[in-house]
């Protein structure tokens, strides 16, 4: 169901302490990168300070409803879409391609769904194999001990939402069953995908984080390539 959506739909001083928060994570997350996947990336400009102008509805959902993004203000390549695959990975693994920002979900008649990623700033993105440890639906965000030791007046919860940096649902990866702070997971800023601006983690526009959610189940292999490959 799609409604129109005047962005964000808060009152002006909610935003602004929210803005504040956010821009406080994300120095905090600079300093410690990976610590918790993050945040307000630069200031947005021209096109970009109106944050309206960037949706066209909403998707419904719980307990938020997803934003929609004008995809038409993307580059056609980070748009969603089925595209040929001729790689060796097996079906259902999530590829991770950092250079190309862009990230696919292979499928079983040689296919792949495509999806246009965010990605770290450069020297903050992690390579390698993963598997999918758990699944969060509007995930809270929380900062590390390290980011707290440097940054006290973090808040120590930020509670999901449309606000949150890790947008409408988040896939959390483990190596060897633990968590390695790196996260697949939706964005507020649409404007962002293609980008280096992360403190490390893949950000997806949240209709395209959601959509891929529902594709994968926990235990999901995940291959994050730069330079073509995701061996260390």
């Amino acid at each position: 169901m799609m409604q129109s959506f005047p962005m964000p739909g808060k009152p002006m001083t909610t935003r602004m302490n929210t803005r504040r928060t956010l821009l406080a994570i994300a120095a905090a997350v600079v300093i410690a990168p990976l610590a918790a996947c993050n945040t307000r990336g630069p200031v947005a400009t021209t096109a970009q300070d109106d944050e309206s102008a960037w949706y066209i509805g909403t998707m419904a959902d719980k307990p938020h409803d997803v934003p929609l993004v004008d995809t038409n203000r993307l580059d056609p390549k980070y748009r969603r879409q089925i595209v040929r695959y001729t790689g060796p990975e097996r079906p259902g693994t999530i590829v991770v391609d950092i250079d190309n920002r862009q990230l696919a979900l292979v499928q079983e008649d040689g296919s792949a769904i495509q999806y246009g990623i965010g990605v770290g700033k450069l020297g903050f993105s992690w390579k390698g194999q993963a598997t999918v440890g758990r699944k969060g639906t509007w995930p809270d965000w929380r900062p590390t001990t390290t980011m707290v030791s440097l940054n006290p007046d973090l808040p120590r919860t930020l509670k999901g939402g449309v606000d949150n940096p890790l947008g409408a649902r988040a896939l959390y990866l483990h190596q060897g069953g633990r968590d390695i702070l790196f996260r697949i997971h939706g964005t507020n800023e649409p404007w962002s995908i293609g980008e280096q601006m992360s403190s490390g983690c893949v950000r997806m526009l949240n209709e395209d984080v959601v959509d891929l959610y529902e594709r994968v189940p926990v235990g999901t292999t995940v291959l994050v390539k730069r330079n073509g490959r995701y061996r260390v």
